[in-house]
């Protein structure tokens, strides 16, 4: 039993910091921890730090709590530092940028901008890190995981792995199609948001038939029966068309991504992805925002009403999410299995060591420690993988050279651009636009990028 100090940066994201917490909580070889939340925006830190402290209270938990605006105080002595920051995730800034992008005729924002703010501001943590707790972990949970987790890895010397829990999509699967998920042995290795189940079991036996015939019998009348309420992604028509392309299932938020045709306009959109076009439209961001804004004010009601208590809203059980688990491995040695995002080093075959790849790992105090897997099918490599993986370099050539020419390039790559004036026009409206209070953490972003000499043609 090992008490630790876990900070959390962006910890405004009350969602997500409550369910650490709630892990927290609940694993013991954790008591007398620290947990540091930080976040630039007070209200929200005050609301998670006071529902915290409350939630402990119910629980009987033996936790300590603090809380900053202050980054560098937060990294003060930190063991652990979950990172969950993002500025273009934000939404009133998600939202500005996509209304902007469809003056210029992009629908839903899909202009190919590179997600540069989130990735300096996962630079910044990770030298932070390096300056002040070097010898902390660093677990990120802010997007681009990709493309974040392989810069920080190798531009600084911090520990770091990077978490998502789409791979839980196999359990999706399972349970779809009768099977009991905790009798699943799978994998599903690849890159972030781009995963693909290479195996998949079911008490010893290779359920992929099972699968098969359950597609074959019951597929039409499962869209049939969501039709008016939407289907899943990971059960999309765009899953099962990725899955007869390639011969592997994709896995949690793989089917979302794929191709530029599955994302053209609404209309395709809900071809694909069942009644209104799934979670990646207006209609759908919408309904997502209004269900975040009716959580965050149970929130507030049971961080600051005395007659509330946090546990009976959101109950005392676990959450599914591997930040917690992780910790408690490696400092208490309760080894675990969990799906990783660490630089390569010949885990997946096919990518160079410095890549981050998602793949299987076994943690305990030896540390985190990938799994080597098979190698993907090489119709996957060519057309998924490799693919995503230039255009992570492409990114983070751009963002380490300043080079502004290279930005604008993943606009002109868009399926929706469609003409070198068009590319131009909503480059320099999306570059400039006015910042809001997340962008405070990179004060000098536009005095990093320039154009190449001789540039204007």
């Amino acid at each position: 039993m090992s008490s630790v100090k876990v900070t959390i940066i962006g910890a405004g994201s009350v969602v997500f910091s409550l369910g650490l917490v709630k892990d927290l909580c609940l694993t013991e070889g954790l008591k007398g921890s620290m947990v540091h939340f930080m976040d630039i925006n007070e209200e929200r830190l005050d609301v998670v730090y006071r529902l915290a402290q409350r939630y402990a209270e119910d629980l009987g938990a033996d936790l300590k709590f603090a809380r900053t605006l202050d980054r560098a105080e937060s990294l003060q002595d930190a063991d652990f530092v979950i990172n969950t920051a993002t500025v273009t995730h934000n939404e009133y800034f998600a939202k500005r940028r996509r209304e902007l992008a469809a003056q210029y005729g992009y629908f839903y924002g899909h202009t190919g901008m590179p997600e540069y703010h989130n990735l300096q501001l996962m630079l910044d943590v990770a030298k932070d890190v390096e300056a002040i707790a070097p010898e902390a972990w660093i677990l990120q949970a802010g997007n681009p995981v990709f493309d974040g987790t392989t810069l920080m890895g190798r531009e600084t010397d911090v520990k770091v792995c990077g978490l998502c829990h789409g791979h839980y999509g196999y359990r999706n699967v399972a349970r779809t199609i009768g099977l009991d998920p905790d009798k699943v042995t799978w994998q599903a290795p690849g890159l972030n948001h781009n995963i693909w189940l290479t195996h998949f079991y079911y008490e010893g036996q290779d359920a992929y038939p099972i699968l098969d015939k359950w597609i074959a019998e019951n597929i039409q009348q499962y869209w049939e029966d969501h039709k008016d309420s939407g289907v899943s992604a990971q059960w999309s028509p765009a899953a099962i068309h990725q899955y007869k392309m390639y011969g592997l299932f994709p896995i949690g938020d793989t089917p979302r991504t794929g191709g530029w045709w599955y994302h053209t306009d609404l209309e395709t959109r809900t071809r694909w992805y069942g009644a209104g076009g799934g979670g990646d439209t207006p209609e759908g961001r919408a309904r997502i925002l209004r269900e975040k804004e009716e959580q965050y004010a149970k929130m507030k009601t049971a961080a600051y009403d005395p007659q509330v208590r946090p546990i009976t809203m959101f109950g005392s059980a676990k959450t599914t999410e591997q930040h917690i688990p992780i910790i408690d491995a490696l400092v208490n040695d309760n080894e675990y299995r969990a799906q990783v995002n660490v630089l390569n080093n010949g885990a997946l075959p096919g990518l160079p060591d410095d890549v981050a790849v998602e793949v299987p790992a076994i943690v305990n105090r030896m540390g985190i420690q990938p799994i080597r897997v098979e190698p993907l099918p090489n119709k996957i490599m060519l057309e998924c993988i490799y693919p995503d993986w230039l255009e992570m370099e492409r990114t983070l050539e751009a963002l380490l050279s300043g080079d502004k020419s290279m930005l604008l390039f993943g606009v002109l790559q868009s399926h929706q651009t469609r003409s070198y004036d068009q590319a131009v026009d909503v480059f320099n409206a999306l570059f400039d636009i006015e910042p809001n209070e997340p962008m405070a953490y990179i004060e000098d972003i536009h005095d990093h990028y320039a154009w190449p000499e001789n540039w204007d043609l």
